[in-house]
């Protein structure tokens, strides 16, 4: 492995880790909130999240990214949460769990990584801080403020200096809060065991645990960079040196040991992070590198096949057709890239030469969500509209957080006269989207137009669920 860290710092870091050890073994949790305590304001911070950032909404990214973390999650002690992962769409680099297991990762920290392994390592060192219940353990000692003040400023702490001052708006920023804010901060203590715990189960799901230094180095060189590059993760995780001599001499110890698990596999990892960098990532740089890339391997499939990508995202479509064309001269029946020139010719308007390869697809990979995604939106471009209705139908029963999905579901619905189901489609929509006040209007509308019995109450059931995220200012009246 390279590393950058001398000889002596690996002794003294192997000499940590040695009188260090015990600690991992219980989280402290007598003066902490109650699980109920916990779960109701972990609620509270998801509200603020949810309102101050946008998450990536891709079934592809998050299932991949919750296959990770519950690959995780099965090695770790039982646990008194549900663990729920996003990715924010956010360009600064940082991660952060809220009380009650929701562990966030930003998307620019995510596009920087090169290998599941980092993925791994920073998800597992989140999950060790829930696990360990230091947030909950801090807040408890902070309760006075009441739950939604105590929302706000947790929310600023853990989005770090980069969204702390709107989310924390939630509460008058005077001394009491900022007092609140640095108690909250996690200590050199809580970083060690959370790392400790962490590189354990890492290993135990069969990650070697390399990824967690890998992606502390990239966060810390971020530094070097201009204020407005400073990692947001660096103002809400301290003691980042002492933690990366740490790992690097338990990295050293394992491996001279031979008991670090091999790397895992990188395909569905580059697959995954390909997808990211070029729906969600900054434009002009993924261009650039995929435009380099090209350069160096001009009959590389998969060069062609990135470059074909981003140019399809900046609507250069006849482009992106050629270099997907030229991509499958070599990986002629790879379905990724023929279901994403089929995606091209959609939105070029080639609707019938859409439509034959993604039937092609199909015989391939027939529950690809994009697939049938694309092929219901053609059948409704092509005014098929049982086929298309069809399409979304089977999408959201094998997928049921492809939120776009629920969107054409209610237009072709509509547009075949069935008002009561369009509007409780266009309801998960909007609930999947945050957007609650629009969620409650469309199902209140599928109230009145449905009389079934028992799907009147999965419609209350969710128009419920929605009303109870509702702030005060979006309580307005119809």
């Amino acid at each position: 492995m390279n590393r950058s860290y001398n000889n002596r710092s690996k002794i003294i870091a192997a000499l940590t880790a040695v009188a260090l050890v015990v600690t991992i073994v219980l989280p402290g949790t007598l003066n902490a909130l109650t699980v109920k305590e916990e779960e109701d304001l972990s609620k509270e911070v998801l509200k603020v999240v949810f309102r101050q950032y946008e998450t990536v909404d891709d079934v592809y990214i998050q299932n991949y990214v919750n296959a990770v973390g519950k690959r995780i999650l099965a090695r770790m002690p039982e646990q008194p949460f549900r663990y729920h992962f996003y990715v924010i769409k956010e360009e600064s680099y940082n991660a952060f769990a809220t009380p009650a297991g929701h562990v966030f990762i930003n998307s620019g920290l995510f596009a920087a990584m090169e290998s599941e392994e980092e993925l791994a390592g920073i998800l597992g060192h989140e999950m060790a801080h829930v696990y360990c219940r230091h947030i909950a353990e801090k807040i408890e000692r902070s309760k006075k403020i009441g739950l939604a003040s105590l929302a706000g400023v947790a929310a600023g702490v853990l989005l770090g200096a980069a969204g702390a001052g709107e989310a924390a708006s939630a509460v008058t920023m005077g001394a009491a809060a900022t007092g609140i804010s640095a108690e909250l901060a996690y200590s050199r203590d809580n970083e060690m065991q959370a790392d400790q715990l962490g590189l354990k189960v890492l290993t135990d799901a069969g990650y070697n645990g390399s990824g967690l230094l890998k992606v502390l180095q990239k966060i810390r060189s971020k530094k070097w960079f201009s204020n407005e590059q400073f990692p947001t993760y660096l103002s809400t995780h301290p003691a980042v040196e002492d933690r990366l001599a740490y790992i690097d001499g338990w990295l050293s110890t394992q491996e001279a040991a031979g008991q670090l698990p091999p790397a895992v596999d990188p395909n569905e990892f580059n697959r995954i992070v390909t997808r990211l960098r070029v729906e969600y990532g900054d434009e002009e740089q993924t261009l650039n590198n995929y435009e380099s890339a090209l350069r160096d391997s001009p009959q590389d499939p998969m060069a062609n096949y990135h470059y074909g990508l981003i140019l399809a995202r900046l609507d250069r479509r006849r482009e992106a057709i050629e270099y997907l064309q030229k991509a499958l001269t070599k990986r002629a029946f790879d379905p990724y890239i023929l279901r994403d020139l089929a995606k091209v010719y959609f939105f070029d308007g080639q609707f019938d030469q859409a439509l034959k390869l993604l039937e092609s697809v199909r015989n391939i990979k027939p529950d690809d969500p994009d697939t049938l995604f694309f092929t219901g939106r053609t059948y409704l471009e092509l005014n098929q509209l049982d086929a298309a209705t069809g399409s979304f139908t089977a999408l959201v029963e094998k997928q049921p957080f492809y939120r776009q999905a629920y969107y054409f579901l209610g237009k072709s619905l509509s547009a075949q006269g069935q008002p009561g189901e369009a509007a409780f489609n266009l309801g998960v929509f909007y609930q999947q989207g945050h957007d609650y006040r629009n969620a409650v209007l469309q199902f209140k509308q599928a109230l009145k137009h449905t009389e079934d019995p028992a799907r009147r109450q999965q419609i209350e059931t969710l128009l419920n669920a929605s009303q109870e995220q509702l702030g005060p200012s979006d309580r307005k009246p119809e």
